[in-house]
């Protein structure tokens, strides 16, 4: 019964995901932020971040993409498909009920106002998701130099985004293996140093105590030595 219900919950949660998200996978963010994070605390913001970074380089749409991991890591395979049937299943529906007729609707001024209208809350909903990356993501003097290259990259000249994400991700894998080696080495050699000072401590000078008398090493040498003068 409980992997029912976290079942039912997936698809409930990411049903409302799809139903109202406009703009496309990265304007879904605020959203899944809400409902997941802050209100069903199934994943932290920063497995959200990186599930988003990971949909950006994987094949498909990156909301299809991110309800898939979020839902896999609540309930295995079965909750990927899960959430990932719940977050097309909207979209699936109000694309067949105004295929036919949206050549049409778009002539309507009021829908043109409607439209013009979501637009802007797009527009909305992606800066906030621009700026709420760029914290969770820009951390360091690295980080904040490899976004300014690869936004003058993409922006002035026109790179491929594709090409700059693979680029960029075999770069931060590069830079981390090349960190990661010395600061190894340096815990090596810490953790040498350590054990070479617990053996020169318990392998330090042992005074030999008389069994007869314990409590004056030397007594054995002292009563030989005055029987030798009688």
């Amino acid at each position: 019964m409980a992997r029912i219900k976290i079942l039912v919950e997936l698809f409930l949660s990411f049903f409302r995901i799809g139903a109202f998200t406009f703009g496309g996978g990265i304007s879904m963010l605020p959203l899944i932020d809400r409902e997941l994070c802050q209100k069903k605390g199934w994943i932290s913001q920063n497995e959200l971040v990186d599930y988003y970074a990971i949909g950006q380089v994987t094949p498909g749409i990156v909301a299809v993409n991110v309800a898939t991991f979020c839902g896999h890591k609540q309930a295995g395979t079965l909750g990927g498909a899960v959430a990932t049937l719940a977050v097309v299943t909207p979209s699936v529906i109000v694309i067949s009920f105004l295929a036919s007729s949206m050549g049409a609707a778009e002539q309507i001024p009021v829908i043109k106002k409607a439209l013009a209208g979501v637009n802007v809350a797009v527009a909305a909903n992606l800066s906030y998701s621009v700026i709420k990356f760029f914290k969770k993501s820009v951390v360091s003097l690295f980080g904040l130099a490899l976004f300014a290259l690869a936004f003058v990259l993409v922006f002035f000249f026109k790179f491929s985004a594709v090409l700059v994400i693979f680029s960029s991700a075999l770069l931060g894998t590069l830079i981390y293996a090349l960190y990661k080696k010395p600061k190894n080495a340096a815990a090596s050699i810490d953790s040498g140093s350590q054990k070479q000072s617990a053996a020169s401590i318990d392998s330090g000078p042992q005074t030999t105590q008389n069994p007869q008398n314990p409590q004056s090493p030397g007594s054995g040498q002292n009563l030989d030595s005055k029987e030798g003068q009688k």
